[in-house]
């Protein structure tokens, strides 16, 4: 069964796509000659020579196509091929076929259920689409890792991010064979920064940064020994009791520079005071003097040279070193040095005090630290160097082995998702291709069946019974010699072809197109569901034959209303009045549209044709199709003055007995003007032939004579019937002069 239709960019059809869609049982088109109505049964017959049309078929499934139209007749008047039909004697084959006709059926709906639910009705949905709408969530998760990682691992993605398909290919790919180290994030960019940065250069590594000899000066016992004189000299015990050893050992200097002369009281000594003092101050007192003095010396020399190797880093820190925060490790180095120098010129000045030293240790052993991580950072940058590229593909798998840990939870349920819709799909295909396996074999045994009691002889027995109960007793149909087709005969077996009149010829036709939607033009196929188009099939008929041809085209809607038959779907186009209302008679239709029925307008406005669906039959005699003109009017079309001209014929002056000049007489001054100028110009226009100097009307000469014409029913008392035959059209409009 047909869904929908779409015309579009062919015959009279613009590049707006024209719908026929919601389409039912029964589809009646009506439309004048040249409205495109042909086209859209030629579209339906056979769509690839209209590529920019479209039919859609329910369940995505097409049936055979049987279509009376134009072409229907040009090609098959000269050539009548036999009808195959049903013969109705062998009861026992027709059962048999009939039972495997339901069997058929059942099987093509089981089929229809089961690729409904493997790819949708339409094709799109059931699994497969659900498989799809899968493989492109899982995708759109790939695809957002990519974006999350594309800045600093884009070397590790190259030839995968431009395309997000490959790209969740790759991490499928990996996620079967990837065996990587899991690194972190923050490794992997580094190295990353490294390896697909500027091309990578080995770099010298820092000289080691050895403090032990500075650190070891803060325990040099120096450091808290009392450098002091001996105690057993005479005075001692006066240098004790005073505590001013150091205060004499300065004053010793100037005592000696004063030849023997005490600096303060200014008294010579005497040699046992000079013994006194040289022996005081022993060579014990002297070495450890000395010691002091190495010691402020080497401490001086140690800590200058770590000092120095610092500023030589801080000046040449290559790539990994936080100068920063060297630099302010080095400011605390430095501040701890210089006050521990300090402590120690106290001690040298002061050697008989005990000090201690502040360690330098801690921040010592984080300048190493930090030195030794650059180092060890530029040993693998070397390394790296010398092994690019091994460590290029190492660091790929590892970056691909970050992202499948990332999509860990994303990969295992799309693959166990995955893994359930493939087992359905293959479950659904196997079961469609044993179903397709049973419909062939019906199909082949229906096909058996007919051939054993299939002819072309019932047609002419039914087509010539017809003519016969008419009163068409001229002529009749004959089988030919070759037992494969027709001919048209006089009884005195004269060939009728060429003398039939015009409706004779399409009457013959609708016959021979009646009975072959009862059969087949081979021995098979006969049984084979299908959909019907007329179109126009009544052109050249008097009222007789289209009163024959409208009751057996009711006779076969009626067989589809009962399910009697494999006709599915029935179109009828015609522009033909009286046709169209006996096709579309039904006495059950309480109103309305019924819900077997779809009612449609075809019609050009200006070169184009377009089409529009009623909610019940619009078409009821010729009066009221003026009146659709009138309540739908083509500016551009110059029929709008012949159907102005009818309307007021037919109504004022046919069923009113009114002339012009008594409807003029209900106007005054410029409104009578225009009235009868309206009378003037609508009896010119469809009365007159049309020259060279003929124009059509303008949309706004248009509209102003529609306006005077509305006003002739408002005061001529008939704007009841005015607003009646405008139905839905009509509009209320503000009390207006036509003068305005």
């Amino acid at each position: 069964m047909i869904e929908s239709v779409t015309i579009a960019n062919t015959a009279t059809f613009g590049s707006h796509p024209e719908v026929l869609t919601g389409l039912s049982l029964f589809n009646y088109l009506f439309g004048s000659n040249g409205t495109g109505k042909t086209t859209i049964s030629r579209i339906i017959a056979d769509q690839v020579p209209y590529p920019h049309c479209s039919v859609t078929w329910k369940h995505g499934s097409p049936l055979e196509t049987v279509i009376l139209n134009r072409d229907f007749v040009d090609k098959n008047f000269e050539q009548l091929n036999g009808v195959f039909t049903l013969g109705e004697k062998q009861k026992d084959t027709l059962e048999k076929i009939a039972t495997a006709k339901r069997e058929l059926d059942n099987e093509q709906t089981n089929l229809t259920a089961l690729k409904n639910t493997l790819k949708g009705e339409y094709g799109t949905g059931g699994k497969k689409d659900e498989l799809a709408q899968l493989e492109v969530e899982f995708q759109e998760k790939c695809w957002a890792q990519k974006q999350k990682h594309d800045e600093k691992l884009q070397g590790a993605f190259t030839g995968y991010r431009n395309n997000a398909e490959k790209f969740k290919g790759k991490i499928l790919g990996e996620f079967e064979t990837n065996e990587a180290l899991l690194k972190s994030l923050s490794d992997l960019e580094k190295r990353a920064e490294t390896i697909y940065g500027e091309d990578p250069t080995k770099e010298d590594p820092f000289t080691i940064l050895d403090t032990a000899a500075l650190l070891s000066h803060e325990t040099n016992p120096i450091l808290k020994k009392r450098v002091i004189g001996k105690d057993d000299v005479d005075i001692a015990a006066m240098i004790k009791k005073l505590e001013n050893s150091d205060w004499v050992r300065q004053g010793r200097t100037f005592y000696e520079a004063n030849d023997k002369v005490c600096p303060f009281c200014q008294q010579t000594t005497t040699a046992d005071f000079v013994a006194s003092l040289a022996e005081y101050f022993d060579e014990t007192f002297e070495t450890d003097s000395k010691a002091i003095d190495t010691l402020l010396s080497e401490y001086d020399a140690d800590s200058s040279d770590i000092k120095t190797l610092l500023v030589k880093i801080i000046n040449a820190p290559g790539k990994f070193l936080d100068v920063e925060k060297l630099k302010s490790q080095k400011a605390i180095l430095d501040q701890t040095i210089g006050a521990n120098q300090l402590v120690l010129d106290k001690k040298k000045k002061e050697p008989s005090q005990a000090i201690e030293l502040k360690s330098l240790a801690p921040v010592c052993e984080t300048i190493k630290e930090s030195i030794d991580a650059v180092n060890a950072q530029v040993a693998e940058l070397n390394r790296m160097v010398d092994n690019l590229a091994t460590e290029k593909c190492e660091l790929v798998a590892q970056v691909w082995r970050f992202v499948l840990n990332e999509l860990e939870f994303d990969l295992t349920q799309y693959s166990e998702k995955k893994k359930g819709i493939e087992k359905a799909i293959m479950s659904l295909n196997s079961k469609i291709e044993e179903t397709d396996r049973r419909i062939t074999a019906k199909q082949n045994k229906i096909r058996d069946l007919e051939k054993q009691t299939t002819s072309i002889q019932p047609t002419i027995d039914g087509i010539n019974d017809i003519l016969s109960r008419f009163g068409f007793d001229s002529f009749k149909l004959a089988m030919c010699t070759d037992k494969k087709s027709y001919n048209l005969v006089r009884h005195s077996g004269e060939d009728a072809r060429e003398t039939l009149s015009e409706g004779e010829k399409t009457f013959v036709i609708f016959l021979y197109f009646y009975h072959l939607l009862k059969g087949s033009m081979s021995e098979t196929g006969i049984t084979t569901d299908r959909i019907v188009v007329f179109d126009d099939p009544v052109s050249s008929l008097d009222s007789d034959f289209l009163f024959i041809v409208s009751s057996l085209i009711r006779e076969v809607c009626e067989d589809v209303r009962q399910g009697r038959g494999h006709i599915k779907q029935v179109f009828f186009l015609t522009h033909n009045i009286y046709f169209h209302r006996e096709v579309t008679f039904n006495e059950r239709r309480k109103g309305g549209r019924m819900k077997e029925e779809s009612f449609w307008i075809v019609r050009k406005l200006g070169p184009l044709s377009k089409v529009e669906r009623y909610e019940e039959n619009p078409i009821r005699t010729s009066y009221e199709l003026l009146w659709m003109d009138v309540g739908k009017p083509d500016p551009a079309n110059i029929r709008i003055e012949n159907t102005l001209r009818r309307i007021l014929e037919h109504y004022f002056t046919i069923l009113g007995s009114v002339t012009p000049d008594d409807i003029c007489a209900k106007f005054d001054g410029h409104e009578k003007f225009i009235c009868r100028s309206l009378f003037s110009w609508v009896n010119a226009g469809s009365h007159h032939a049309y020259d060279d100097a003929y124009m059509t009307p303008s949309e706004t000469m248009v509209q102003k004579y529609l306006k005077v014409f509305r006003e002739i029913f408002e005061k001529t008392g008939h704007l009841g019937h005015y607003k009646m035959m405008m139905g839905n059209d009509f509009v209320e409009e503000q009390a207006t002069t036509l003068s305005a």
